[in-house]
């Protein structure tokens, strides 16, 4: 990447259909994706669902730290079109969905349109973001609250069976199956 590249953190997750495949092939897209260099993922956890309509089934969460030279309205873009080649539908807010990707962090970028939302408004509030952000960038500090992602989790109370660990290196293992 050249001087011009950005730090990036990204949330995964998916609940509907087979969520390790859609979780695989978000990052793979990602990987391709021009203008973006994914430079860690984290291990892979099943979470319960939080906010949205009841019935739902459980999560795979990850999430990923990137480098890119897209701008952010791109990268965003980018990451709509990455959803929707896995069929993801907005239809019911916070609903199940086949695969999520949230724009965490953008570098130091603070926004607050509704076309574009960095940090994301609610990250530091949710252990099933910030746990598997930790893994791959704890030192990041939020751009609007001035702390690093460890110290934000740290605040978080734990609940029993919030989080599952599942697979440490598993967007490459294909003996995991969800």
């Amino acid at each position: 990447m050249n001087a011009r590249s950005t730090r990036c953190l990204i949330a995964l997750g998916s609940n509907l259909g087979d969520r390790l495949e859609n979780l695989r092939a978000g990052i793979a897209q990602m990987v391709a994706a021009d203008g973006v260099d994914v430079d860690a993922v984290s291990k892979l956890y099943e979470t319960a669902p939080v906010g949205g309509p009841d019935e739902q089934g459980p999560y795979l969460n990850a999430a990923l730290v990137a480098t890119t030279t897209l701008e952010a309205a791109e990268l965003l873009a980018l990451m709509h079109r990455i959803e929707a080649s896995r069929e993801r539908e907005r239809i019911v807010h916070w609903g199940p969905r086949t695969l999520d990707l949230d724009l965490l962090v953008y570098g130091d970028l603070v926004s607050d349109v509704p076309s574009l939302q960095v940090p994301h408004p609610r990250q530091h509030e949710r252990r099933f973001v910030l746990v598997p952000v930790c893994d791959v960038a704890p030192d990041l500090v939020h751009p609007l609250l001035g702390r690093t992602m460890r110290e934000l989790l740290t605040d978080l109370p734990v609940e029993p069976g919030d989080l599952t660990p599942i697979a440490d290196d598993w967007h490459r293992s294909p003996e995991v199956s969800q």
